[in-house]
């Protein structure tokens, strides 16, 4: 761990305790509120505790977005993607579209398509099912990770269908994993602010575990820099931590910070323009020390964060950087200046230059290849 002589002593008790075992919540919260000394020695200490768990690859994956639609009937007031059927730029993309999209994809070295949407009134979970097989039967190899939390809440309700029915179809039909989205921050309080109407704490945590133990695994995420407390961030952790104790079925962490340009919520005056960097590499580092190896992998997103403080963030405890990610439109459309395919030299450039090792990998990080 990092020395030095103005190192709080608790807070350096917490920083050798982290080198041998997950930090505990009341722990993690105190290190959220580090400045000065305090701070760096947290940004090292996560950073050599990244390298004790993964090494010094730095992972990546060669992947494509499909968001099928734009309409959708919640009021998430940290969206700005989404439309009303009337509004210009209203969209939705016919079954050949989504699988023409996904050659392409395929075609141009993505190993992963990432397929979500709107929740459209007209759509349930036969309509995923559908998506799933028209896209495996021209593209078996593909690996689909699709459908957030909210999106299979919301198809099993259309459908008079419980969430196992719901996610044994979407496996038997092709679904090799989910994005850990639609979590934002896991507090009912919170949720009433930027989300009304959206699956409560209780349904993610519901829709979460039962697809781990249907089969299907899933990222976790969390959005942040809104309205929440550094309190409320780490409770989200610690439910994270709990489910992935219970589960085993996170394959991945990816924190993102909150992009306020166009969002609602920012207009309106209700939240704060998103988060410092500080805060954003103190999360990254806190993360690191609570999941220890319950959960090895953390991704920086360099949509939300921009490529040279992605890098950054490689050094406070992270070893993912995400995807190539071919048309990504939800984070453009909150404000985001990045988001555009990337082609993985680019991203190898990024990495190399850290002294790291740039490393391809699959979805469910079992087939990794440095290069």
């Amino acid at each position: 761990m990092y020395k030095s002589p103005d190192i709080e002593p608790t807070i350096e008790e917490i920083l050798d305790k982290a080198r041998k075992q997950i930090i505990s919540s009341e722990d993690a919260l105190k290190l959220l509120k580090t400045t000065g000394n305090d701070y760096q020695a947290l940004i090292q200490t996560a950073d050599l505790r990244r390298q004790e768990l993964v090494g010094d690859n730095v992972t990546y994956i060669q992947n494509w977005n499909i968001n099928f639609t734009d309409m959708c009937t919640g009021t998430c007031g940290f969206c700005a993607f989404r439309k009303d059927p009337t509004d210009n730029g209203a969209y939705f993309l016919s079954m050949d579209e989504i699988v023409r999209r996904a050659k392409t994809a395929w075609n141009n070295g993505a190993v992963e398509i990432c397929i979500q949407g709107g929740l459209h009134p007209d759509i349930d979970a036969h309509f995923y099912e559908k998506i799933l097989l028209s896209v495996k039967e021209e593209l078996p190899d593909i690996h689909i990770h699709a459908f957030s939390p909210m999106e299979i809440y919301y198809g099993a309700s259309q459908s008079g269908m419980s969430l196992k029915e719901t996610l044994k179809m979407l496996k038997d039909a092709g679904l090799g994993s989910m994005p850990g989205t639609a979590a934002e921050i896991l507090n009912d309080e919170v949720r009433k602010v930027i989300c009304q109407g959206k699956l409560t704490t209780s349904e993610w945590v519901e829709v979460v575990e039962t697809a781990h133990h249907t089969g299907v695994p899933t990222t976790c995420t969390m959005m942040y820099g809104h309205v929440e407390s550094v309190e409320h961030r780490v409770e989200h952790l610690e439910i994270l931590r709990k489910i992935q104790q219970n589960t085993g079925g996170f394959t991945e962490f990816v924190p993102l910070t909150f992009m306020h340009q166009n969002a609602p919520i920012y207009q309106q005056g209700i939240s704060s323009p998103g988060t410092t960097g500080t805060e954003d590499l103190k999360l990254y580092a806190v993360a690191r020390l609570m999941f220890g190896e319950l959960l090895q992998n953390i991704q920086v997103s360099w949509v939300k964060l921009g490529f040279k403080f992605a890098q950054v963030c490689l050094t406070a405890g992270c070893n993912d950087m995400g995807g190539t990610l071919g048309e990504e439109n939800i984070s453009r459309s909150a404000g985001a200046q990045h988001g555009v395919y990337t082609p993985p030299k680019e991203l190898q450039r990024i990495i190399k230059d850290l002294g790291r090792i740039p490393a391809e990998r699959d979805t469910l990080y079992k087939d990794i290849k440095p290069v």
